[in-house]
């Protein structure tokens, strides 16, 4: 006979791969570029500007510095993120709209692990980047998606001029 060897698991417009027997969730592409809120994956061949956010937590909070990032309409920046932290984080770039909606997404299946051009799980003492051209003006929002950091704070924002 023949065993299920992948269940395939469609989230919103998330979709992981579930090993049952590991329950290791891996993760594979965004999908439709369409449907970044927040502008669109960058050009690595064109200029950006860098900027670092640190995450961490303590003492009943988690954080995000800075908190807020301001940038122009079609600027192009490479965020560089750090988990200062001892627990697992995440930087997922969207609208306020759409990190609410995956926020309940993740409280369903915590194990979820991101690695998109829009977000990237981040493990204790480890740093990612993401290159961002914001192409629309508007706040968007950066978040932790995993159960309770959003809560404890976890969020900051990109106001886009």
């Amino acid at each position: 006979m023949f065993r299920l060897a992948r269940l395939l698991v469609i989230i919103g417009a998330v979709g992981y791969v579930l090993t049952p027997t590991l329950g290791t969730p891996i993760a594979f592409a965004h999908g439709d570029e369409d449907d970044y809120a927040a502008g669109e994956p960058g050009d690595a061949s064109k200029p950006a500007r860098s900027i670092e956010i640190v995450m961490s937590e303590g003492e009943g909070h988690m954080t995000y510095s800075p908190k807020e990032v301001d940038v122009s309409v079609g600027e192009q920046i490479k965020f560089v993120i750090k988990n200062s932290g001892a627990l697992r984080h995440e930087f997922h770039l969207d609208s306020v709209a759409h990190n609410a909606h995956h926020k309940i997404e993740m409280e369903k299946h915590p194990g979820m692990i991101h690695d998109e051009p829009n977000a990237q799980s981040v493990e204790p003492g480890s740093q990612v980047e993401i290159l961002w051209r914001f192409s629309k003006p508007g706040t968007f929002e950066y978040a932790c998606l995993i159960p309770g950091h959003y809560d404890a704070g976890m969020h900051g924002r990109v106001v886009v001029k």
